[in-house]
């Protein structure tokens, strides 16, 4: 998700919830402790040099149990840094905290923001010797002599 896609969402809500992959929800008390734009240069394993740029939302939980972020507030919050550090309409990725601090994509369902999981990938799987694995397309010859006829015993 974007950040003018958030905006949006932000503009018809009455509350925000975000939700964790496993379908608990943050606590509603939490806190956006954090925006931020982060650049990484790195180079990857092939030798291309690469530049990414996400914006970075931080929750948080304390135990101030009464607190709650509305969302004409996050919309504020939001527009300050994008006007004071010249933030674009970036892909949003949220830190939370779990076992660690853990990075997490952003998705919407319509009442939930949607803390999506994100995995490692090699970038360049053609200079590592990764094979890029096709996609098995049975076609009407294969899928006829690997069916089970009821006398093969196999099934």
């Amino acid at each position: 998700m974007k950040l003018s896609e958030i905006k949006q969402q932000l503009n018809n809500l009455e509350e925000i919830a975000f939700q964790l992959p496993n379908g608990e929800l943050v606590p509603n008390h939490f806190h956006v402790t954090e925006i931020g734009k982060i650049t990484k240069h790195f180079i990857d394993c092939g030798g291309t040099v690469r530049k990414e740029e996400v914006v970075n939302f931080q929750l948080w939980n304390a135990n101030d149990y009464d607190h709650r972020l509305h969302p004409e507030k996050l919309l504020h919050i939001i527009e300050l840094s994008q006007n004071t550090l010249g933030i674009g309409d970036l892909e949003i990725e949220v830190e939370y905290q779990g076992q660690t601090i853990e990075k997490f994509g952003l998705d919407f369902n319509g009442t939930n923001f949607l803390l999506s999981t994100k995995q490692t990938d090699c970038l360049a799987k053609d200079n590592c010797g990764i094979p890029v694995e096709e996609p098995a397309i049975a076609t009407t010859e294969t899928a006829s002599s690997n069916c089970c006829s009821p006398e093969s015993g196999c099934c």
